[in-house]
């Protein structure tokens, strides 16, 4: 914070003074008009000398009391306004330098009300910037990790290729390592672009009405050569002719990433359910597998960008589908939850207003 100047100071000192002359010139006008009126209303009769003593004491007077008053109104400045602005100012100038530790601390005394208010906006706000800058530097450097995997890989084999004497059979296997890397690396950038688009509010939702139930048949039926290649077992009890308005094309997303998710973590030869049922005038959809589950401190931080609870199947995925999915439902106004036991599978429970 900037200290006053030399020429500040005396601006205000010489408004002050200006300020007391004026004040006990008006009070003394005032005075001696009252004192004559008095004295022709009692016949009295003023000399001009006492009317020139009486000036100039109350002159004097005056002056003094509003020195007084003056000096203890600059105390009450200093202390009440000055003093709790320096210490917001400052604090704010040490967020815009990008300390986000910073907090105000609450200041005691009458009239300090507001002053609290405006600090407690504050902490609030230092709180929310250090927590977007701790997300921006993970993501950051999760993206950095995730897509150096994908360009080594296809690095590695493009050197491979490169070898005299390879035979046909490991150039088609190595021609392949690098289409797969390179579809990773394509859906990697897909999802990073759809999900800055959603967190900065640049896809609006078009809703329109449509069959919920159809919809999610489709949905699994996408997948229908993932789950007979595990030999999964398929449980469906989706209510007829339930019909919502909302944004189709966002919750095919939704759909997509969850039954996707289910097929993935589902070991061979078990289950997978799907429901859909209405309750009152909200509609429930539940995606259920009896996959490796999820244990409780997992489960806190799945809809996070880059988790990955399971490393195990991390080369089949980003960690970035169920922060899409979390994103679409929160701006279609909807609720998701999970209920996972470890080692037993996991359900996924949407729901929306119809």
């Amino acid at each position: 914070m900037k200290k006053p100047s030399l020429r500040s100071i005396l601006r205000t000192v010489n408004n002050y003074v200006v300020f007391f002359l004026v004040v006990a010139f008006a009070v003394t006008c005032c005075m001696l008009l009252f004192v004559n009126t008095l004295a022709d209303t009692m016949g009295l009769i003023l000399t001009e000398e006492n009317i020139a003593a009486a000036a100039k004491l109350t002159f004097g007077n005056v002056v003094l009391i509003t020195l007084l008053f003056g000096t203890i109104d600059y105390v009450r400045r200093k202390i009440m306004v000055e003093r709790p602005v320096k210490i917001i100012i400052e604090a704010t100038e040490q967020i815009m330098q990008g300390d986000f530790s910073i907090r105000v601390a609450p200041m005691h005394g009458a009239g300090m009300e507001g002053f609290n208010q405006i600090g407690l906006a504050i902490n609030a706000m230092a709180a929310e910037l250090s927590g977007t800058e701790t997300l921006r530097t993970d993501f950051i450097a999760n993206v950095s990790h995730e897509l150096k995997t994908p360009l080594a890989v296809m690095g590695n084999y493009a050197t491979m290729l490169q070898r005299p004497g390879i035979t046909e059979e490991e150039r088609n296997e190595y021609a392949k390592a690098i289409s797969e890397a390179a579809r990773k690396l394509a859906q990697l950038i897909t999802n990073i672009l759809k999900l800055n688009k959603l967190e900065n509010q640049q896809i609006f939702p078009q809703p329109k009405e449509f069959d919920l139930g159809e919809q999610l048949c489709e949905a699994l039926l996408g997948f229908e050569d993932a789950w007979e290649a595990k030999n999964l077992e398929i449980e469906t009890d989706i209510a007829d002719d339930v019909r919502i308005k909302s944004d189709p094309e966002l919750l095919s997303l939704v759909w997509n990433n969850l039954i996707s998710n289910a097929v993935k973590f589902t070991p061979d030869g078990g289950t997978i359910g799907l429901s859909l049922k209405t309750q009152g005038s909200s509609v429930i959809v539940q995606v259920r597998d009896t996959g490796c589950g999820m244990k409780p401190e997992t489960g806190m931080h799945i809809f996070e960008k880059f988790y990955q609870g399971d490393t195990s199947h991390a080369t089949q995925g980003n960690g970035l589908g169920l922060a899409l999915v979390k994103r679409v439902v929160d701006i279609l106004g909807g609720e998701i939850g999970v209920q996972s036991v470890y080692g037993q599978g996991s359900t996924f429970t949407v729901k929306f207003k119809r």
